[in-house]
């Protein structure tokens, strides 16, 4: 059977037009779900991916490890949870602006806890 009938294909062009037109309908309304979730989604799957226990000293551009070894911080996130947990010892400041680079060496405060 001849998809196109008619001399203008009226038939066949009203049938394809209304299978793109129930197509676009159905990805709109898949869409729009997938799209709000996945944002959301996005924000509450905050994960830190570092050792606290092993950072001496947290500044705005990354940290110091107790083995005196600089890391920078792998996203924003990562340096706003530090700051939040450990605030005792994150500096509000990049870590050149510090002497020595920001390694305090008369403070060890692991040593003491």
């Amino acid at each position: 059977m001849p998809l196109f009938v008619g001399h203008y294909g009226r038939k066949g062009e009203d049938s394809v037009k209304r299978r793109i037109e129930v197509a676009l309908v159905a990805l709109t309304l898949l869409g729009v779900p997938l799209a709000v979730g996945w944002s959301n989604t996005a924000r509450a799957d905050v994960h830190v991916s570092i050792d606290p226990g092993s950072i001496a000293f947290g500044y705005q551009d990354g940290y110091w490890d107790r083995d005196h070894h600089w890391h920078a911080w792998r996203n924003r996130e990562e340096a706003d949870w530090y700051r939040e947990h450990y605030h005792e010892h994150y500096y509000d400041r990049k870590h050149d602006a510090e002497r020595e680079q920001g390694w305090r060496s008369a403070d060890r405060w692991w040593d003491h806890h």
